[in-house]
């Protein structure tokens, strides 16, 4: 198996991006990972590429990707696993690198969801994100499904609403900074609690927004990633877990076992513990999941996660910053490209990079969960001064 190398990253602003499509999303992320190449990188180097998008709302993926990103002479792939799309097609391309079938691939994520239609939306993409024989029809989509979860989550380790408003606070801060993120605004924990109700225990502002965007990752085999850059990010581990799709067979509503298993494998993979980890995106489609996220992931112990949140560790200049780019939360979150994004984060931080730096990290890993919370990706990344 060979090492394998994030050589170059970028991403486009998230946000309401009414005046752009997929035609002109995918080639501005692609122009955007191209250009941050220390030595320069070509279209033509490009061998394969896999494209992750959750809605198709603009047709077929692969051929769109393959038309507007002028990459007709490769093969194009298209991954699809609900929110945890963007990592698992990190995933992808990293074992193909790695079993030695392609020596350079990209990895991009994008997706459309402010101008998808509502009928389609609920339907096409919140209907085949869950069980349909028994969950849906009940009405369980997002942010139900997540609020099931969080509920017993708080219920089992006194977990308050003040504990969840302070991952709003937390986030919404470091999107600020961030120019392309989402939500750029400071919000309190007065204004979170104070929000209109969406589904308890989640009000408005513990949910994320929809987003549009696009983001992209170039990947080279160890040896080839020197004609590209001298300060390589390795992709030194990755996972991906699964967990029953209708609730009523989940035998605990208070973990992810998708993400502990997920997260197993990369940290097996990559040779490390979750304690080594200096940085971390994770998945907070909702604040209360990014808590739950803190255990599931090793960070702390079973009802240790309030803890974390209210002694900022977590924060940026904490000894484990979670989402220094805002996160879904407030970065945003079109699904195909928030796995993506994340790493776009970590290979910026891993090189001393990122607008809101977290020190000097050596280890860094990413993290989306999906679905009716039945799939999850965990991605670990090492930097190159380690």
């Amino acid at each position: 198996m060979r090492s394998v190398a994030v050589v170059g990253a970028g991403m486009v602003p998230f946000g309401e991006l009414f005046t752009q499509g997929m035609k002109e999303l995918l080639p501005a992320a692609l122009r955007l990972a191209l250009g941050s190449v220390d030595e320069g990188m070509a279209k033509s180097d490009i061998q394969a590429a896999w494209f992750g998008q959750l809605q198709t709302s603009d047709g077929h993926p692969a051929g769109v990707l393959a038309d507007s990103c002028g990459l007709l002479d490769i093969p194009v792939t298209r991954v699809e696993n609900q929110c945890a799309t963007g990592n698992d097609a990190v995933r992808n391309a990293t074992l193909a690198i790695a079993s030695g079938a392609v020596d350079v691939a990209l990895v991009i994520g994008a997706d459309k969801t402010r101008e998808t239609p509502v009928a389609s939306t609920f339907w096409d993409w919140m209907g085949l994100a869950r069980d349909r024989g028994w969950d849906y029809p009940l009405g369980l989509i997002a942010p139900a499904s997540f609020a099931l979860h969080v509920a017993r989550f708080m219920h089992e380790h006194d977990v308050r609403p003040e504990h969840l408003a302070m991952v709003a606070v937390k986030n919404h801060h470091n999107a600020v900074s961030n120019p392309v993120a989402h939500l750029r605004m400071e919000v309190t924990v007065e204004q979170v609690l104070a929000a209109p109700r969406v589904v308890g225990p989640f009000g408005v502002l513990d949910c994320t927004p929809q987003s549009d965007g696009a983001a992209a990752l170039l990947l080279a085999a160890e040896g080839v990633h020197r004609r590209f850059t001298r300060r390589p990010v390795w992709v030194r581990g990755v996972g991906l877990g699964l967990d029953r799709v209708m609730h009523a067979h989940k035998a605990d509503l208070s973990s992810f076992p998708a993400t502990v298993r997920a997260a197993k494998a990369a940290y097996r993979m990559a040779g490390i513990g979750p304690s080594d980890i200096g940085v971390a995106e994770v998945h907070d489609c909702f604040t209360g999941v990014e808590l739950m996220n803190y255990e599931d992931l090793g960070f702390c112990e079973r009802g240790g996660a309030k803890k974390m949140i209210e002694s900022g560790q977590t924060e940026v200049g904490g000894s484990l910053p979670v989402n220094p780019s805002g996160g879904l939360k407030a970065k945003g979150h079109p699904p195909g490209a928030t796995g993506v994004a994340q790493c776009v984060e970590l290979f910026e931080q891993l090189r001393g990079e990122a607008v809101n730096q977290a020190g000097t990290p050596r280890w860094a890993l990413a993290h989306n969960i999906g679905g009716p919370t039945a799939v999850s990706a965990v991605t670990i990344l090492e930097g190159s001064h380690g």
